[in-house]
């Protein structure tokens, strides 16, 4: 599973994109998040406000109760506001 990430989440996990094999009782993006805040302080760190993080897996948006599987792309970033 690819994971990117974007923004303040990408400084404070320290990379931009990581290649990773969570568990099998990691069956959707909320229990991804959690599983990758375990992975450094730096995750912790990110993943520390689940709320204030959006998701996408295969580049489209998704909540943190959409599965996700070997082989997606996932991607965490901010909000993203207009103007």
């Amino acid at each position: 599973m690819r994971v990117l990430y974007f923004a303040w989440l990408r400084q404070r996990t320290g990379t931009g994109e990581e290649e990773v094999s969570p568990p099998a009782e990691v069956h959707d993006l909320g229990g991804l998040m959690r599983w990758l805040s375990g992975r450094s302080p730096g995750h912790a760190s990110a993943f520390a406000a689940p709320a204030q993080v959006r998701m996408a897996v295969n580049q489209e948006f998704c909540g943190p109760d959409h599965p996700v599987k070997p082989g997606d792309e996932v991607a965490f970033f901010p909000p993203v506001t207009g103007g």
